[in-house]
This record gives C-alpha cells, structure tokens and sequence, in this order.
C-alpha cells in the first residue's frame, strides 16, 4: 500500500512564499515522473508542475519563474517552492506521483492542502 502525505500548506499575503512537501511511502518498487496540481474553488483542477527522475521539469505558464519543482529521490519527496504568491494562487494543492509497485504501476494523489494568499 502506498500513501502520499502533503505538508506546508497555510494563508500568506500576496507577494509571500510557502514550501510544500509531499512524501511517497510504503511498497515502492520506484517512482516516475511527480508533480503538483491545484483546484481552485469553482474551477477544474489544473497541472501546476511536474518533475521527472532526471529532473526535468515542467510548468504551467501562469507559474513559471515564480515556482520551482523539486525532489529527493533518496526520499521519496517531491517539493514546491512558491515565491511571489499572488491571490489568484489560492487553491487546494495536490501532489501526484506514478508509482511502481508489486502490484504495477498507479497514479497516486495525495489528500491535498490548501494554500490561501490574502491580498
């Protein structure tokens, strides 16, 4: 059984920065690519990052060079590091990660912590 824990999320006010963390744990044979989504009330979840095992990246448009996407493969942890924030930041902020394991491999979510940045 595999499980994706999320940390740091919380209120900021516009133009602060918040790290958040996500740990995999349990059976893992290894894990692929990982990344972090939102979903803001109202509106459809949408990919804000996502990090390769090598390390190559990938970001949305509306995040770029404001967040960095990170991990510690010795870890099992994917990280995002929000600088900048602005209002339209707040949303409920989810990682993801393919997972191989005994079973095959998955697509896993963790259960999602909510970034709120005040103005």
């Amino acid at each position: 059984q595999v499980e994706l824990v999320e940390s740091g999320g919380g209120l900021v006010q516009a133009g602060g920065s918040l790290t958040l963390s996500c740990a995999a744990s349990g059976s893992i044979f290894s894990i692929n690519a990982m990344g972090w989504y939102r979903q803001a009330p109202g509106k459809q979840r949408e990919l804000v990052a996502t990090i390769t095992p090598g390390g190559s990246t990938n970001y949305a448009d509306s995040v770029k060079g404001r967040f960095t996407i990170s991990r510690d493969n010795a870890k099992n942890t994917v990280y995002l590091q929000m600088n900048s924030l602005k209002p339209e930041d707040t949303a409920v902020y989810s990682c993801n990660a393919d997972i191989q394991t005994d079973g095959g491999p998955y697509d896993y979510w963790g259960q999602g912590t909510q970034v709120t940045v005040s103005s």
